[in-house]
Order: C-alpha cells, then structure tokens, then sequence
C-alpha cells in the first residue's frame, strides 16, 4: 500500500519522464526501415509480442488489475469474480467503500464486503466493469521454486507495472497485521514496492499464484498462496469473514541444542513451549519450563510434536500450512508426540483462532 501523502510532484516529474522517452521512443524508426517493421512484414510490436512472455502474460491480464484506492492510500487488486476484487485486508484498513480504477482510466466504487487480516485478504464488490475486466483464476498447482512469475500492481501509482522474477521459496511463514503469522506463503524475487499490495503474482501461463502481501528486502517479497485464498475468499464473500483453526500452543523447532537439553536422541519435530490457559490444547499438551544450560536459557519438559494426521511436523511452517489448508474450527485432529521419552497420541479439538495475539 502507498499512502496519499507520497509526493504528486515528484511522480509527476517521473511520469513526465517515462512519457518523454515513451513519446521519443514512438518516434523513431526501427532500423532498416521506416515503418518499424521487421524484414518478413511483422510489426516490431508483433515480434516482441511474440518474443516475450511477459508480454503475454501482462497483455492477458493487465485489463483485470486495479488500481484501488482508500482516504489512506492506495494499493492493487484484481477480478476474482463476475463480481469481486480481491486486495490486501491491509489495503482497505477499515474502509467499507473504496474507489476502483482500471487499466483504461474508468473509475468504479466498490464495497468491502469481507475482510480477514489474519490471512491479510479482503474481498470488494463492484458492478459494472467492463467486460475486458474478466476474473483471473488461481492456479490450481502449487507453485515450484524456480518457477517464473510476473508480479502486476501500481506502486507509487505508476499504473500498471510490471516486474519479473521466480519463485524463490514456497511454504513460507509471513506476519499477519493480527500478529499471528500468514501460513503457506510465496516468495519472490520480482521487485515489490508500496502500492503493490493486492496484486497478483501471475504464472507464466497467467493463473495466480500468490496475491502480493508485502516486500521484505532487496529481491525479497511474499505474497498469499492460491491454496490459501481458494479457501479464505469464497467465505469473505459469503460471509464477511473467516475462522482459521487454532491449536493454542507456541512450538519451537527442536535444534540441536534444544535436543540436548531435553536428553533426546536426535533434532526433530516441535518443542511445545507454552499452551494457552483454557485453549483447545490446554490439559491435553504439556508445555516446556525454561531452564538455564550452560549459561543459557532453553525450554525443558514439553512434549515434543512430531506428526499431525501423520503429518511429520519438523517445522512450524508445516504445521501452520497443514492446519490452514486441511482443518476448520472444531476439527478432532490426533497428534504424535515424544512425551518422557515414548511416542503417544493424542486428540485436541482445534479452536478458532483470535483476532490478534494475546
């Protein structure tokens, strides 16, 4: 998202740029020939057209992107339905209308039906846009490292740009604006800048795989899974909200140092640190205590998890994931877990989880 108080000024100045040098660019001829056309009678604009995927891809899609703009700011969504846009939660903040802008310039205002910050998705009813604004489906395949994507937005409310770049890593844990974590994300190296937020993430043959959440660094940014907002959205739109399960324990990976500690044989599963008085796993799990080793701090005595559904869990994005995308509020699920020593099984009936952390 891009706040309103960005300098118009200084965009102009770029804007004024990027026209002069789009206005110069037009201008010339294409070298051995006046009319820009290449030696077999194709327009320089056909061949790279056909030359790029990017090209495509933007070209199929960039009619489905908006601009979408809130009293604090703006940011990016895009046609997820005859109906609906899809955006960041963060973008609309607590706004239930929000202005609409297309690719062509036409403006349309759009209610916020649902909003869900723990999974930072909102989903925004418009009608009336024009028929080259069709929806964009998500992939239906998880996205592989390595695989090239093109991320569409508008930062700094440069309309309709583009950046390129792969899937640097899938399963990712990012912060949610609740303070819980965003499960199951996608990382990226495609450029992402304030304004770029909700928009999306688009495979090469032009499904989505992610919506763009936030940018982390230089070539670091995250975005929601398609899995993920397959399952959220349908319910933002049907009911304004969405309940995500919720097993009320803080884990840690068991490291080397914590498995020592602890006297176990090898580092696996989940250390239990702490189980939330009265949650669904409270009298079920046992927590850890800290205790110093070697002048160190570490948690003692927890269980540890090792499986969900025999699920193995030897990090808390798994288990993050597993619970997002294979449970709802009050799902019966059993656990494995090393209790002193010998593997046991037990079943917590998973709550709902909090607005924001305690």
């Amino acid at each position: 998202m891009v706040a309103d108080k960005t300098s118009r000024r200084r965009l102009l100045r770029v804007g004024g740029f990027a026209l002069a040098t789009g206005l110069a660019g037009c201008g010339a001829s294409a070298p051995g020939g006046d009319d820009g056309a290449s030696a077999d009678g194709a327009s320089a604009d056909d061949v790279s057209t056909d030359a790029s995927p990017y090209t495509r891809v933007y070209r199929d899609t960039i009619d489905s992107v908006l601009l979408v703009r809130t009293d604090d700011g703006s940011g990016t969504g895009f046609v997820s339905d005859d109906t609906h846009v899809v955006t960041n939660a963060h973008v609309v903040g607590d706004a239930t209308a929000v202005e609409l802008r297309t690719s062509e310039g036409g403006w349309y205002e759009g209610e916020v039906v649902g909003t869900d910050p723990n999974s930072d998705l909102a989903a925004v009813a418009v009608e009336g846009l024009p028929s080259s604004a069709s929806p964009l489906s998500f992939a239906d395949d998880p996205a592989v490292i390595g695989q090239e994507v093109v991320a569409i937005g508008n930062p700094f409310d440069l309309d309709g740009s583009v950046t390129t770049g792969v899937v640097s890593g899938t399963d990712r844990s990012v912060p949610a604006p609740t303070g819980f974590n965003i499960p199951d994300a996608i990382q990226t190296d495609a450029a992402v800048n304030p304004g770029n937020s909700g928009g999306p993430l688009v495979a090469l043959d032009g499904s989505v795989v992610a919506i763009i959440n936030s940018g982390g660094g230089d070539n670091i940014a995250f975005g929601v899974s398609a899995a993920l907002a397959r399952r959220v959205l349908p319910e933002l739109i049907d009911t304004g909200s969405f309940e995500h399960s919720f097993l009320g324990a803080a884990l840690a990976p068991v490291t080397p140092t914590l498995a020592a500690a602890n006297d176990l044989a090898e580092p696996r599963g989940l250390l239990v640190t702490q189980v939330v008085p009265d949650g669904p796993s409270a009298g079920v799990l046992r927590g850890s205590e800290p205790e110093t080793v070697d002048g160190e701090s570490v948690p003692v005595g927890g269980d540890v998890l090792l499986s969900i559904e025999g699920t193995t869990t030897n990090t808390a994005e798994a288990l993050g994931s597993y619970l997002a995308l294979e449970t709802d509020p009050g799902d019966t699920v059993s656990l494995t877990v090393l209790r002193d020593g010998s593997e046991q099984t037990v079943e917590v009936e998973l709550g709902t989880r909090p607005t924001e952390t305690a």
